[in-house]
Parts: structure tokens; sequence; C-alpha cells
């Protein structure tokens, strides 16, 4: 044995264990090697448009190909001047208080500026309340910034909505922030004007910090609505997110940003460690930038996917079909954003795993799925596909969910006749 191989290994860092990410974790990484070997896997893991054939739309390439002469210096910290007078008109004309281009930070998606706000804002042993389920990196986030996650319950018997009582019931002397992901990933769900406004006045009352994810805001089907949050709000402090990646289809431009609304003297000293965290990193990409005006105020691209006959309202409807004609899904139909979250029930859901089905379904069936605990859900019966496949490649994943299925059904119907 060598010298060096007897040798500790290097110590991570200890808090990295509390973090789950299984989106792109070891059944990603398994699908890979079953690649690897020649099998051809359907890949529902991910929201990502552009591996499922979509483009970002060519008047936002243009924008960046017009100026790519000028993407080579750093810009400013918080993003291009011009982008973030565009990201303020498009706020004020949603009549979010207080929105100007100083307020503005633009950052290398949403998920680096949920990790920056987060890290401005927590002190060691500091709460966030958390929609569960949740997208999982503001559940990581909030653990790697030293700070605990406290969720409140958006349960499917309530069409995945959250409850403001259980929310002002769960405010502690800790508490700092209220995160709203709207609409929701993973689950689909938009949240009323009512709700909202109830939310906006538990954190009127406890001086808290609103955080609105609204990444999939214009990602609509049939009669539902957004409410954006930075309105209600009023002057409240509130954090609104927003980017590129999913209603213009460009996630691999790393384009995000937030908006920092409500009085700004309340909001000074946040406003002062977001602008020295964003210089600590330099900028954010700057040729994506250059695309976000033609973004907000020009083409609408998205409308037509999601109305009837559009690519993502017909695979919308093809889940809704499936989980419709299945005896055992049960589905709350996603009224936006980009995903599924169905649930396993009856005998194919006794002693139903869900990260055991997911293994089975990318072993046997060669789908990757996410399993829903992943979202921080204390059940282990749902999953969560994504609606970007073309209808029949979905309706196919789901023959292959109900092979595997009818398969469990049947094993728990034999037991239970052989026990009687």
């Amino acid at each position: 044995m060598s010298s060096s191989s007897a040798k500790p290994s290097l110590k991570t860092r200890e808090r990295l264990s509390e973090v789950r990410y299984e989106i792109r974790g070891e059944l990603a990484r398994r699908a890979r090697e079953l690649e690897a070997q020649g099998r051809k896997q359907i890949k529902l893991n991910i929201g990502n448009p552009g591996a499922f054939g979509f483009r970002a739309p060519e008047h936002l390439q243009r924008a960046i190909a017009d100026r790519i002469a000028d993407t080579d210096p750093y810009t400013h910290q918080q993003g291009l001047p011009a982008a973030r007078e565009a990201i303020a008109a498009f706020h004020r004309q949603r009549g979010t208080p207080n929105a100007s281009p100083e307020r503005v930070f633009v950052g290398n998606g949403v998920s680096e500026l949920i990790d920056l706000s987060l890290r401005a804002l927590l002190n060691p042993g500091d709460e966030v309340l958390l929609p569960s389920p949740d997208y999982p990196l503001w559940s990581a986030a909030t653990i790697l910034n030293d700070g605990r996650p406290v969720y409140y319950r958006c349960r499917a018997e309530n069409g995945f909505l959250p409850d403001p009582d259980e929310i002002a019931q769960l405010v502690s002397s800790r508490t700092r922030a209220i995160v709203l992901i709207n609409p929701n990933n993973p689950t689909g769900a938009t949240y009323s004007r009512e709700i909202l406004e109830r939310i906006v006045a538990i954190a009127a009352k406890h001086n808290l910090l609103l955080m609105a994810d609204e990444i999939y805001d214009h990602i609509l089907y049939d009669d539902a609505t957004f409410e954006p949050l930075a309105p209600l709000a009023g002057d409240i402090p509130c954090l609104s997110f927003g980017g590129l990646s999913k209603v213009h289809r460009a996630c691999g431009w790393r384009v995000g940003w937030a908006v920092l609304s409500g009085d700004p003297l309340r909001s000074g000293d946040f406003h002062h460690a977001m602008d020295l965290l964003g210089a600590l990193r330099l900028c954010a990409n700057v040729p994506g930038q250059f695309a976000i005006d033609a973004a907000l105020h020009g083409t609408d691209t998205i409308s037509a996917l999601t109305a009837a006959g559009g690519r993502l309202y017909e695979t919308r409807r093809a889940l809704i079909d499936c989980c419709d004609a299945s005896e055992h899904l049960q589905l709350v139909a996603p009224a936006g954003a980009l995903y599924g979250f169905p649930a396993v029930v009856g005998d194919a859901a006794k002693g139903f795993d869900d990260h055991a089905f997911a293994l089975e379904m990318l072993e046997t069936e060669d789908v990757l799925i996410v399993p829903g605990s992943s979202f921080n859900v204390p059940e282990r019966n749902h999953f969560r596909v994504t609606l970007l496949p073309e209808a029949p490649v979905l309706r196919e994943v789901f023959a292959r969910i109900e092979r595997v299925l009818q398969r469990r059904a049947d094993a728990a119907a034999s037991t239970r006749v052989a026990v009687a």
C-alpha cells in the first residue's frame, strides 16, 4: 500500500449531508451509466426545454447576436443598466411598488440569486418558511447558508395550495422569510389573490421578507391566472424572482433576476448585502442580458404553446388522460408550470417507496422520473414528470409506468389472497 493511499480522505462540509437534490442525483447518474451501455433513456427529471427540441425565441437570439461585440467586459455587479431598466419597467407595469433599476439584481439564473439572497439574509439558526413540496434548491440553499427550513404543507387534497393559518402558526422568533413558488414546481398549482393577501398579512405582522419564485409566471393552462406577489405586498419587503429559462426556453443562457420591492428604508441593509455578494462574484453572464428587453417587452411566444392545440397544452392533456385512465394514479391537474406530480394509490401503493419505484422505472423501463420525496414531502407515494416531451412520448411513458404499477398491484393482491 502506498503512503498516499493510507492517508485519510478530504473532509467535506458536514451540512452537505442534509442536502438532497435527486433531480440531478443518484438516479441521473445511473441513467448515464445505462446510456453508456447503449440503452436509450426517456429523461423526464429536469425542466430543460432545450433537451426536448425547444429553442429560445429567434428575436432573443438576434438581440444577443447584434450585441456580441459588446459582451467581453465585466458589467456592473447588479447587471447591465439597460437590462435592469427593462426588468424594472416590466415590474412597474405589474404594479410593483418602488421598482427601479437600482433595486434589480441580475444573476446566473434564479438559482444563484436564491443562494445570494439567503446568504444576505440569514444568521445561523434563522428559519425560512418553505412550501412542502418545494423546489429542493430552496431547502438546500437555506441549509447551506446555516438556516433552518420550516415547511408549511401544500396538500394534494387541498389542490396543493398553502394554508395561511398553518403558515401563521409556524412563525417563530427566528423566522426571517416566507418563500412562495407560484406557479408551483413540482405541483403546477397557482395561488389565488385571497391566499396571497393573507400570507402578505402574516409577513407584515412579523416583519418578514417575502420571497416569490415566479419563474413560471406566464406558463398557465385553461383559465388559470397568475397573481404577482409584489403589488399585493406594497411597502413590505419582497424579492421577486424571474428569468429566461422557462417562459423563454433559454436555460443554458443562465439569466435570472430578482427585484427588491417595498419600502426602500426597511430593506436598505439587505440591498447593500445583496450588492456586496454580487460584487464578490464580479457579475453575471453578460451576453444573455442583452436578450432581457426583447424577452420582457417583445413578442409573446409562450401563449401559443400553452393554449389548446399547443405543444405544452397537449402534453399536459396526455398526462391528465393517462392518470384518469389508471386505477393506480391520482393527479391534481397542473394549472401552470412544466410538471405533473401524480400520486400512486390503491393496491399499487401498498409498501410503496418512491425512490425504489423510480429506480425500477429506470432499470426495467428506461424512464427517468424524480421521486416525490425529493421535494421535501413526508409521503413516499408521489413522483414528478416534466411536460416537455411530445404528447405521444408522454403517453408511452405512462404505458410503461402502468406496467410497473400493475405488477405491484397484482403482487399485493396475490399476497392478500394468500394471507386470507
